[in-house]
């Protein structure tokens, strides 16, 4: 297999002596495209191997970077069962203070997304992913302690400025290792850690909230409190077992890192020409992500799953004791609506995989949600309790399914891998940003039971969302269009195979996932 470094060097060598003699190196580019070529032929492998690097690459990495969002999502998601466990009335959350303290997570989370995925593509992926664990454990565990309003609003900044990187940063991570129609099954399994979390929160917050009391302590800082320390504890060992990339992992012999490699260099979609995916974190990249107009219309798009799904997780357990359920009920009564959520997220990834799309996937999971929630309004809580908690697994099912396809439509259509890991986290900012300030606000006190504006608000952006969807699939559609009327020969002819692997997704041989 080629050296990283030594295709870095020829790069670089190849910028150089295009800014000093004012055109291509022709020697230099044909260096780099004897070494990319290279390492790609070398790899050779038969069915039966290639299953089995799969396998180990799913054994090895899907359980542990499920099992870090699982703890992130059920240490910033906990704070709903804290408040019914007795917190709102301990801190005096009354009127919109539950709102704002829900509210302040998003704005640190959302607006350091991008720059950790920078730093991410700079160190050590094991160094950083742990160092992010354990300062949001650290600031779970501080949690419990305190004593005010106030104290509540710093914890939970601070909250989100130590989980901001591990969504994008995971996502992104995922990508180095899978293929293109591998990567959304994968990105399911770990997301369905999100859904995951919200049955292991009422579970873990039922049992223990019974130890109110104990050392002096409420059940709700008990809540904090351990789950806090066992998220620093799980940190520290992520440092010793995350794998920093194919080319360093132990558990893949030398020929299955070469496959990995090398596989994931020809996911252009047309069979021809090459991405990268080692290169190093670059400026333009940066440029060109922010530049992606499509990109941008995705991040509307993104927000038909933002604002409804955080405002659906902080509500959920307190729309169940609305329904005439006693707290520690409707601490049960939330699992079954997240396990559902996570079965249809799974499932709609595998057949998203399977036929190679994900524009359909995308904007049926935005009707599935839209149905539901429509629904909600119409229904006349809490009179019929339990048709409103059936409708729930509707909108919860409708809210998180489609969240996969639209990752892994983006992630498929970046390249290279510097642009994809911006791209990620542009279009995770937008949705958890703006999602998350605005999503943990439509849910208002002063509404309950019907939560009209919630249910409505929410009905209203999936719809939109469903459309905005629509509308990319045919953007995507028409550039393959043309760039399969384009002449194979012409292309290389008029650009080197340097030139080529530098435009990622704008090169000629680039097709788009639909």
């Amino acid at each position: 297999m080629a050296d990283k470094d030594g295709v870095a060097c020829i790069e670089e060598q190849a910028v150089a002596s295009k800014a000093h003699n004012g055109h291509d190196s022709k020697e230099l580019d044909e260096r780099l495209e004897e070494l990319v070529r290279t390492e790609v032929s070398h790899i050779e492998l038969t069915p039966e191997e290639k299953k089995r690097v799969i396998r180990k690459l799913d054994l090895w990495i899907v359980p542990q970077v499920t099992f870090f969002y699982l703890l992130a999502y059920l240490d910033r998601g906990n704070i709903g069962n804290a408040k019914i466990a007795g917190m709102q009335t301990d801190l005096n959350l009354m009127g919109i203070k539950y709102n704002v303290v829900v509210m302040v997570f998003f704005i640190p989370y959302g607006l350091l997304e991008v720059p950790s995925n920078i730093v991410l593509k700079m160190v050590r992926p094991s160094l950083w992913i742990s160092f992010l664990i354990v300062a949001w454990g650290i600031v779970m565990t501080l949690m419990s302690q305190v004593q005010s309003y106030g104290g509540l609003i710093a914890a939970r900044f601070f909250l989100g400025v130590a989980e901001a990187g591990l969504f994008p940063g995971i996502s992104y991570f995922l990508t180095i290792w899978y293929e293109r129609y591998q990567v959304q099954t994968r990105f399911a399994v770990f997301y369905a850690g999100a859904s995951l979390a919200g049955a292991f929160s009422g579970l873990l917050a039922f049992a223990i909230q019974h130890m109110d009391g104990v050392a002096g302590l409420a059940g709700w800082r008990w809540i904090f409190l351990l789950e806090g320390l066992f998220t620093v504890v799980c940190g520290l060992i992520a440092a010793f077992t995350i794998p920093d990339s194919p080319q360093r992992a132990k558990f893949l012999e030398e020929d299955e890192k070469k496959f990995v490699v090398s596989n994931l260099q020809m996911q252009t979609g047309s069979g021809q020409g090459r991405v990268t995916n080692d290169e190093k974190i670059d400026r333009k990249y940066i440029i060109a992500a922010f530049k992606e107009y499509k990109l941008w219309l995705g991040c509307l798009m993104w927000l038909g799953n933002g604002i409804p799904v955080y405002g659906f997780t902080y509500t959920a357990p307190t729309v169940v004791v609305q329904l005439g359920y006693t707290t520690t009920k409707a601490q049960l009564m939330v699992v079954p609506i997240y396990v559902c959520a996570t079965a249809v997220t799974v499932l709609v990834a595998l057949a998203s995989d399977r036929v190679k799309q994900r524009s359909p996937f995308v904007i049926g999971g935005f009707l599935l949600g839209a149905c539901g929630f429509l629904a909600l309004i119409i229904i006349p809580h809490p009179k019929y309790p339990g048709v409103t908690y059936g409708f729930l697994f509707v909108a919860a099912s409708g809210i998180f399914c489609p969240i996969m396809p639209a990752l892994g439509w983006f992630a498929n259509n970046m390249a290279p891998s510097s642009k994809r890991a911006v791209g990620m986290a542009i279009l995770l900012t937008v949705g958890n940003l703006v999602g998350g300030l605005f999503g943990s606000n439509i849910y208002l006190e002063s509404t309950k039971p019907r939560y009209f504006p919630g249910y409505g608000i929410s009905f209203a952006i999936m719809l939109t969302a469903a459309a905005l969807a629509f509308a990319l699939r045919i953007l995507y559609q028409r550039e393959n269009t043309r760039r399969d009327s384009m002449d194979p020969d012409e292309i290389r002819e008029k650009y080197s195979e340097g030139e080529l692997l530098d435009m990622g997704d704008k090169s000629p041989f680039f097709r788009y996932t639909l």
